[in-house]
C-alpha cells in the first residue's frame, strides 16, 4: 500500500486528489495539509511514502518544504504538482530535491503512474520534458567554481563509460536510446545509471540531469 500526502492550499484540490487516490486499492491517503508548515508537521508524524506538493501555499511554500523535507533525509519522496502558469518555480523544486513534477491538469492516470513511479524510487519527469525545463530556465543554475567537470569530486569517481552515459542522460537519453546510440544492451545501460546514481549520491534520474548541468557536463541548448 502506498501512503500518501496531500500538501495544496485549496480545499477543493486537495478533496479531488482524495476522491482520485482513494479510488485504487493500492494506495491511501494519510493526511492533507493546507501549507509547507502543516505539510512538514504531517511528514514527520505519519512518514508518508509520497507528498504531493503544491508550490504557492501559506506560511511556507512548497520548494521550501520540499528542501527541508529532503534535508531532514525523509523517506517521503516529492512529487510536485503545479498549474501551468507557476511551472517557472519546477526546477527550483527539482533542485530542493523533488523527485519530478506534473501540471495539475494531467489526466488521472498520469498523476496515479507519477506516484507509483515515485514510490517505486524512479522520476516521474520525461527525460525530453526534464531537458526542455532545465534548458528554459538555466538562468537559476549557479556558477561552478571549481571549474570544468572533471574537477568535482562526483563526476570524478566515475569511468569513463559512466560519464558518458551521464551526459547523454542530461542531454535527455532514454535508457532504450542509450542502448541503441551507444550499441550496448539496456541492461547494461540500467546498470550503469544504477552506478552513476549510487556514485553521484543522486536520489533519481532528474537529480542525475540536474547534475549534469551543474557540473558543465552538458551546456544548455
Amino acid at each position: 500500500m502506498t501512503t500518501v500526502l496531500i500538501a495544496d492550499d485549496q480545499p477543493m484540490q486537495r478533496f479531488g486528489f482524495r476522491m482520485l487516490l482513494e479510488s485504487q486499492d493500492d494506495m491511501t491517503v494519510v493526511g492533507e495539509a493546507g501549507n509547507g508548515l502543516e505539510a512538514l508537521s504531517l511528514v514527520q508524524q505519519h512518514r508518508p511514502d509520497v507528498a504531493l506538493m503544491d508550490i504557492r501555499m501559506p506560511l511556507l511554500d512548497g520548494i521550501e518544504a520540499t528542501r527541508r523535507i529532503i534535508k531532514a533525509g525523509a523517506r517521503t519522496r516529492v512529487l510536485i504538482v503545479t498549474t501551468f502558469d507557476l511551472d517557472r518555480y519546477a526546477y527550483d523544486g527539482l533542485r530542493a530535491g523533488a523527485s519530478g513534477f506534473l501540471i495539475k491538469d494531467a489526466m488521472p492516470e498520469e498523476l496515479l503512474s507519477g506516484i507509483r513511479a515515485v514510490a517505486g524510487g524512479d522520476a516521474v519527469v520525461a527525460p525530453s520534458l526534464t531537458r526542455r525545463l532545465l534548458d528554459a530556465y538555466v538562468q537559476h543554475l549557479p556558477t561552478v567554481p571549481g571549474g570544468p567537470a572533471t574537477l568535482d569530486a562526483r563526476i570524478a569517481s566515475l569511468t569513463e563509460r559512466e560519464r558518458e552515459i551521464l551526459t547523454v542522460i542530461g542531454q535527455g537519453w532514454s535508457n532504450t536510446e542509450i542502448a541503441e546510440r551507444l550499441h550496448l544492451a539496456e541492461s547494461t545501460v540500467k546498470t550503469h545509471v544504477t552506478r552513476i546514481l549510487a556514485k553521484t549520491g543522486s536520489r533519481d534520474r532528474v537529480q542525475a540531469v540536474i547534475l549534469a548541468y551543474d557540473t558543465h557536463l552538458v551546456a544548455p541548448a
